[in-house]
């Protein structure tokens, strides 16, 4: 992505990544630069994002939470990033206004990418976040969600469906919004 030539990023891109990011021209300039010594090709591979995302956290098993992240943001469905997916995938994940951050976590969840969200696709997301919390915070949680069969539970109760039914991304949305809990199910905050 960008101007491959000069190693700089395109004005379009750049204009695209300033109006749909919190980040200033400076801070996507050193991405850029960043992006292109680390990935001189000019995109990122699932392999290389998984350990990239593992590094954000080093006592758990965080690659396949990382590949559903990669294929929530991988668009074009090439198998690879280029520099504004990655941004953007920066940016949801960390800053993004809550209604986008769920219209992206939809997406996670819509593991099938056929606009809806099952309950085998929330287990399969829950066990992919259960496997982000080291061991030693296991005993911690609560009894209703110490295991991640009782999470996707939790969570797939408060959208109020049968195991066979499906939610549409609306749905899922309101449903989150309407419930703090549900919010905190369907990501993983380390430990303060």
């Amino acid at each position: 992505m960008g101007n491959s030539k000069s190693g700089a990023v395109s004005k379009e891109i750049l204009e695209d990544l300033k109006l749909n990011t919190k980040f200033s021209e400076t801070e996507i300039v050193q991405w850029y630069s960043n992006f292109k010594r680390q990935c001189p090709t000019g995109r990122i591979t699932k392999e290389e994002f998984q350990t990239i995302y593992s590094k954000f956290f080093p006592e758990s098993d965080a690659n396949t939470y990382a590949q559903h992240v990669f294929r929530s943001f991988d668009t074009n469905d090439d198998g690879t990033l280029d520099f504004k997916e990655y941004i953007i995938a920066l940016h949801m994940t960390s800053t993004g206004k809550t209604t986008r951050k769920l219209e992206w976590a939809f997406s996670l969840f819509d593991v099938d990418k056929n606009g809806y969200i099952t309950k085998s696709e929330v287990k399969e997301i829950c066990t992919s976040i259960f496997k982000l919390i080291p061991k030693d915070d296991l005993p911690t949680l609560a009894d209703d969600e110490n295991t991640a069969e009782k999470r996707a539970d939790k969570l797939w109760n408060f959208f109020d469906k049968g195991e066979n039914e499906r939610v549409a991304e609306g749905e899922f949305i309101q449903g989150v919004l309407d419930n703090e809990e549900a919010l905190r199910l369907i990501q993983y905050q380390p430990m303060k």
